[in-house]
């Protein structure tokens, strides 16, 4: 658990927000998506979903 809160943190995602939505779609997602998962890809799939201007920079 330590290095999954830790990941996140490495890769500014909020670990519980990270964790919650994981948990939430993980069941009904195909294995063949699992890496969308990953902080990292997690990050970058929300922010594409944000409008131009409310990005991280």
């Amino acid at each position: 658990m330590l290095t999954m809160i830790t990941t996140c943190r490495l890769n500014e995602v909020d670990p519980k927000a990270w964790l919650a939505d994981v948990l939430a779609r993980i069941a009904d997602l195909p294995t063949s998506h699992l890496h969308e998962l990953l902080p990292w890809e997690w990050k970058l799939l929300g922010q594409a979903g944000k409008p131009a201007g409310q990005q991280a920079a």
